[in-house]
């Protein structure tokens, strides 16, 4: 009994002196963002509304980033991402704990980094972040419903991505999600690849996203795909489609305390042969966008874009939208700020209702701060007044 209690004891004593390395060598962080801001909407479905809403200048979230050094240049990572709403305390997505990011990966210095999970997609990473929701904020500064997933509307499930070392100041970067319908090996999955170039005070990029629906019927898009796009006014009669393709270009140049952008993105949500609308609906969708930092304290934002949607599924008078937004930002300290947002649309035309059963006038929408609440007039002005604490 003594030698076997003397044994368990040098084995623990040799197990706690092996993970001594391992921990030293490791590094996890807990990080955070809280946002929240007093809103008002000209018309929310008919009427004005005065309320506080969640994630404007930035989505709140907590999660936990981590690394291991595993030595020869090579690294071991993870990062798992909650959403939430700070006015409520409930998850961003309900019973998704996760739901803004969770993937674990290898990276190496000279061969790249490969990540499996939930992620964003190259299209978002290398050209949604030189685009105007970086700059301005995805809330008003995204472009109507967000149709072309460049602000953080898409993550990807059950994905695997590569991303090349920087050369040259070019990034490489591909994924594909995997759709595990048996017997089906294209339905639900999800294919993206993207191009940067990095260079002094110039950012070039481009990228491309396609997201196959599992069943391409229904009034919604199936869940049980890897990608799922949001959903507004904008393309609530195309959430059918069998494919969502997203085309888009991005550029920003520094000069000195101000960055001017400018961007285009083609979204094509393409019919099978059981979607309930017949032809493929193209959204193109061209923007500029300019940010000043005018003191250390002081940031100045703003953006227009123009979104135009293709004559098809019997509409002849398409649906176009004209977006102005602004953004004041105020730095109390490195971790808080204050801000102010502005943004007014306004849409003319045609496009198809939900379920596409019908076609009717074009909603405006807000940026995506108002997906689910589009005016009932042909223009909506949305303004907020808020403060972001990061931890």
């Amino acid at each position: 009994m003594r030698h076997s209690k003397l044994f368990a004891g040098l084995v623990l004593a040799g197990l706690a002196a092996g993970a001594v390395p391992a921990f030293a060598q490791s590094n996890v962080t807990l990080y955070g963002i809280v946002d929240d801001a007093l809103t008002y909407s000209s018309n929310q479905n008919g009427k004005s509304n005065t309320y506080l809403r969640n994630g404007n200048l930035a989505g709140s979230r907590w999660g936990l980033r981590g690394t291991e050094d595993l030595g020869g240049g090579t690294k071991a990572l993870f990062q798992l991402e909650n959403g939430f709403d700070v006015n409520s305390g409930a998850f961003s997505s309900s019973g998704v704990m996760f739901n803004r990011q969770a993937f674990v990966g290898l990276k190496n210095d000279q061969l790249g980094t490969v990540t499996i999970g939930r992620q964003y997609s190259p299209y978002y990473l290398m050209v949604g972040t030189i685009g105007p929701t970086s700059y301005v904020t995805g809330a008003t500064g995204a472009h109507p419903g967000d149709i072309d997933g460049l602000d953080t509307t898409i993550r990807i499930n059950n994905s695997v991505t590569y991303t090349s070392p920087l050369l040259w100041g070019v990034t490489a970067s591909l994924q594909y999600g995997v759709g595990g319908q048996a017997g089906a090996f294209s339905k639900g999955n999800t294919y993206s690849g993207a191009l940067r170039y990095d260079g002094g005070p110039l950012s070039l990029a481009a990228g491309y996203l396609r997201i196959n629906n599992v069943g391409g019927t229904g009034a919604s898009w199936n869940g049980a795909s890897t990608g799922t796009p949001g959903a507004s006014a904008v393309n609530q009669g195309y959430l059918s489609a069998d494919v969502l393709q997203h085309i888009a270009v991005a550029g920003i140049y520094t000069i000195g305390s101000v960055t001017l952008g400018a961007s285009y993105s083609n979204v094509q949500y393409k019919p099978g042969a059981a979607s309930l609308f017949h032809d493929t609906a193209i959204f193109n969708t061209a923007g500029v966008h300019a940010s000043w930092i005018v003191a250390p304290q002081w940031r100045l934002a703003a953006a227009y874009s123009y979104t135009a949607a293709s004559k098809a599924n019997g509409i002849t008078d398409s649906a176009t939208y004209h977006q102005v937004s602004l953004a004041q930002v105020y730095s109390l300290s490195k971790r808080t700020s204050l801000y102010a947002l502005e943004a007014w649309q306004h849409a003319n035309g045609k496009s198809l209702g939900a379920n596409a059963t019908s076609i009717i006038n074009a909603g405006p929408v807000v940026g995506d701060s108002q997906n689910s609440t589009p005016s009932a007039t042909s223009s909506q002005f949305v303004g907020m007044l808020g403060i972001r604490v990061d931890f």
